[in-house]
């Protein structure tokens, strides 16, 4: 599922006008030209807003009309990114952006038709209280959570810091179910997981550039203290805080080093520009380690400012696929009654003086035959850059695709009306479960293939396309990875996964013959003159 594209939020909140009321008084004239042009368009725009509000076939309230009216500036800006945000979107985006909301620290899913707990956060209430993975919420409070969506059950267990919530589990292994009462707190989701993974390599990804990310990847370099080369993976990242990109950035180049260049509106002056630039302010954490950072179409905004910054001083090789391309920065405005308005107030620029923006119409769409690569750009180190809109790998992999097979299977999946993905996660969960409590094995194997394969069969799917042993070995691999995910083996679900993450395989295979980023370099190099000079036999 393609996530939504985060703002790269400049930090700034300031005390916006006041929305013009359908009684206002004409705009007052100091006798300029300009003022005078100005009260004309501001007393029509308040006689058509009268007319149609008096008029209009079509009766609608103040509210509704001064609604259209917001939605056509916004429109008409021709921004995508430009929006204003209702109250509940506000909600929503400052937990995207910051992680954090109040309620018990649990990660809740439909599973065998029961919302079924699978992450238990640390350090949360919902930890000190008792939960589990694999709790299955039967009740809240004096309500029956039976028939419940995730989006019920978590609109009701969540609620205001030190108020209490009562929740009704079944548990495996206990006769009756069970109630805990938990006080709800600020709890963070953490933007950040690691692992040391294929013989000692770092694995680092990072969801989204929220507050407090960069502390966290910080934290997990102490922790892989030692590894032999990093891969930080930035795919699917939409992006978030211009200043904690900053800061990320900052961990891994040499004090002093340019990480981003900005050029945006003055506030409040027409047509008036400034320049600033953002530099790396200690030292690099791990110097001289082999870096590379997986990028793909989704990787988005202030993660694309990461990924710019360290190929741009040749810190890290960059693999994967040609970023979004989101090279603006935005503003965060207050309005009345509870909302934001988002703005488009500036563009950044990759320490090289790369414009990273790749043009969009209204819609988000990219513009054809706008922002193509070009090649006049240079690294630090002298290496030849694309530029043109998003970031520019320095190897272009693709993802993986289906084989023709395995495309058939889907869409048989697809016609049935089967949720794969539910049933491959529910499948995995179960193994997890069983394997936790000492009941079944480590690894997934046969038989458990056997049992999401009969279960496929029973919902409609085409035996034939089900005995194909592609499409088994695929339907395998999905839920050894869910499996060791649900066991929080993240590297050796990593593991599994990289044998069809063509980019991930790549990066584990570059670090494992690398020593430092020359070597990274050098491969690439020889890799372009091999392919230059096959290109001329």
């Amino acid at each position: 599922m393609r996530k939504t594209i985060l703002p790269l939020v400049a930090a700034l909140f300031l005390t916006g006008p006041a929305v013009l009321g359908a009684q206002q008084q004409p705009w007052p004239s100091d006798g300029s030209a300009a003022n005078d042009t100005e009260r004309v368009e501001a007393e029509i725009f308040q006689r058509t807003f009268e007319a149609i509000r008096d008029y209009s076939l079509d009766s609608m309230a103040d509210s509704v009309l001064w609604e259209k009216a917001i939605e056509g500036l916004v429109k008409e800006l021709d921004d995508p990114y430009a929006t204003v945000l209702d109250p509940e979107e506000v909600a929503q985006f400052q937990e995207d952006s910051t992680g954090d909301y109040a309620g018990v620290g649990i990660t809740i899913q439909e599973l065998n038709n029961a919302v079924t707990v699978t992450a238990v956060f640390r350090d949360t209430p919902a930890e000190q209280a008792g939960l589990q993975v694999g709790d299955r919420i039967v009740g809240v409070g004096d309500e029956s959570a039976e028939g419940w969506s995730v989006s019920q059950a978590s609109s009701q267990i969540r609620g205001e810091v030190g108020t209490t919530v009562e929740i009704t589990v079944e548990r495996d292994g206990l006769s009756e179910p069970m109630t805990l009462e938990i006080e709800r707190d600020e709890v963070h989701v953490p933007a950040v997981t690691a692992d040391r993974v294929f013989d000692d390599l770092g694995y680092v990804f990072v969801d989204r550039i929220a507050r407090d990310a960069a502390a966290e990847v910080d934290s997990v370099l102490t922790e892989l203290d030692g590894a032999r080369g990093l891969i930080l993976d930035l795919r699917r990242n939409p992006g978030g805080y211009l200043d904690e990109s900053l800061s990320l950035a900052d961990l891994f180049l040499e004090r002093g080093s340019v990480l981003v260049n900005t050029k945006s509106r003055t506030p409040g002056e027409a047509g008036g520009t400034r320049e600033d630039a953002g530099h790396a302010r200690g030292d690099p954490r791990i110097p001289e380690k082999p870096i590379i950072v997986l990028v793909d179409r989704y990787t988005a905004s202030a993660a694309e400012i990461i990924a710019g910054a360290l190929q741009d001083h040749d810190r890290a090789l960059v693999l994967g696929e040609r970023t979004f391309g989101k090279g603006v920065v935005q503003t965060v405005l207050p309005l009345p009654g509870d909302r934001l308005i988002r703005l488009t107030t500036g563009e950044w620029y990759t320490p090289q003086g790369r414009s990273l923006n790749r043009p969009r119409d209204a819609d988000g769409e990219a513009l054809e035959g706008q922002g193509e690569p070009t090649e006049d750009y240079r690294s630090v180190g002298g290496r030849t850059l694309r530029g043109g809109g998003g970031v520019f790998p320095d190897m272009d992999i693709a993802a993986d695709t289906l084989s023709a097979n395995e495309r058939e299977f889907m869409e048989a999946v697809a016609r049935a009306e089967v949720p794969l993905t539910l049933r491959i996660h529910e499948t995995a969960f179960d193994a997890a479960q069983r394997a936790r409590s000492g009941e079944g094995p480590a690894d997934i194997g046969p038989d458990v293939l056997q049992e999401l394969v009969a279960e496929l069969e029973s919902s409609g799917v085409d035996l034939e396309l089900l005995d194909d042993s592609g499409v088994k070995d695929y339907l395998l691999w999905q839920l050894r990875v869910a499996f060791f995910q649900r066991l929080d083996q993240e590297g050796r679900s990593l593991e599994v996964r990289a044998e069809r993450d063509s980019v991930l395989a790549k990066a584990v295979e570059l670090l494992s013959e690398a020593e430092n980023p020359t070597d990274l370099f050098a491969y690439v190099a020889e890799r372009e003159e091999a392919q230059e000079g096959s290109r001329h036999r």
